[in-house]
């Protein structure tokens, strides 16, 4: 499994989005790491576990002209 280690100030939809490219995935990475979920701000040094998510996942999170798909 993929890890991120946390920077200091670092939260959970922008890690959300570094790791797995959208913001909308930030409840993904939560129950991943369910034991920080008391945390809103992140000291440097925490490791979290990145899921596995498929590129769809990540793409419904895009404006339509970045999913690859086309326009209706």
């Amino acid at each position: 499994m993929k890890t991120y280690t946390t920077q200091q100030g670092d939260m959970w939809d922008s890690i959300a989005h570094k790791t797995l490219g959208s913001v909308l995935l930030t409840d993904r990475l939560m129950w991943a790491n369910r034991r920080y979920l008391d945390v809103y701000t992140f000291p440097a040094g925490i490791v979290l576990e990145v899921p596995k998510v498929k590129a769809e996942a990540a793409a419904e999170g895009l404006p339509p002209w970045k999913q690859g798909g086309s326009l209706p």
